[in-house]
């Protein structure tokens, strides 16, 4: 009996060790603190920087163009459109023979324009459909014949008479006015704030019709022994001056569309 509770109470004293042992805590240990808030701000986003809108509305240029050299003002209308106006001048000089006559021509075109410039996504290329206007004749000639040198009208050979020599003038003009259109890249007036400058560039066409020459002749003309006669009266010399216009104009004919290309600089005031 005596080693029966003997063993009894050494399983106890064993369960309470193992027990103490299982929820004792040393003496140099720090109880856990409680884990800190870590989260990491988020990181801000770089806002991309935006040109402001400009609220300037005029502009100005100069260009070189097959018209000549002119200047052009932009306003700006809408968003998406400007009204353009503009003139060019061009000047040239030089002698060439026709039947016979020497001419001195003159090219002088000055023209005025206008265009109403749309902008389909309101940057540099645009549309431009307008009219243009010639003032006065573009293009002149005049010429003195030498008396007894021959030339030719409407395939009758004529003499100059020395004693009045023929003078010959001649003009060709183009319809007064004529639409045209043009297509380009560069804004007289840019949308954004920091764009001052520009340069334009543009390709396009006015449609000015046939051109039309127009003939005269002063003076006296002589036949082979047929005398001399006034140019100007004479009615079978006026027919022959006439049969010479009509083929001067169809030979033109081909010359409906005048080609436009022009580059400038412009500036945004």
């Amino acid at each position: 009996m005596k080693g029966a509770v003997r063993l009894f109470v050494t399983c106890s004293l064993l369960a309470a060790c193992l027990s103490g042992f299982g929820q004792s805590t040393p003496a140099n240990q720090q109880p856990s603190a409680a884990p800190a808030n870590t989260q990491v701000p988020p990181k801000a986003v770089p806002v991309a920087k935006v040109d402001p809108i400009d609220n300037r509305y005029f502009g100005g240029g100069v260009k070189v163009s097959t018209l000549g050299v002119g200047a052009e003002v932009a306003a700006r209308v809408l968003w998406r459109a400007n009204l353009r106006a503009g003139f060019n001048v061009l000047g040239y000089s030089r002698t060439f023979n026709k039947d016979g006559i020497s001419y001195n021509g003159h090219l002088a075109f000055r023209t005025v324009e206008g265009h109403f410039d749309f902008f389909p996504w309101a940057e540099n290329f645009h549309i431009g459909p307008g009219v243009i206007g010639y003032i006065g004749d573009p293009i002149k000639a005049r010429a003195t014949v030498t008396g007894n040198q021959n030339f030719t009208l409407g395939g009758v050979t004529y003499y100059s008479d020395p004693a009045s020599p023929t003078n010959a003038n001649g003009k060709i003009d183009f319809n007064q006015i004529a639409p045209i259109v043009t297509l380009g890249w560069g804004n007289l007036v840019p949308r954004r704030k920091s764009k001052h400058f520009s340069v334009p560039f543009e390709i396009g066409a006015a449609f000015q019709g046939s051109p039309k020459a127009t003939l005269g002749l002063t003076g006296n003309v002589c036949t082979t022994g047929g005398g001399c006669v006034n140019a100007a009266t004479d009615p079978s010399v006026q027919a022959n001056v006439l049969a010479e216009q009509n083929k001067i104009n169809n030979s033109m004919s081909f010359f409906k569309v005048y080609p436009i290309i022009s580059i400038g600089f412009g500036y945004k005031f």
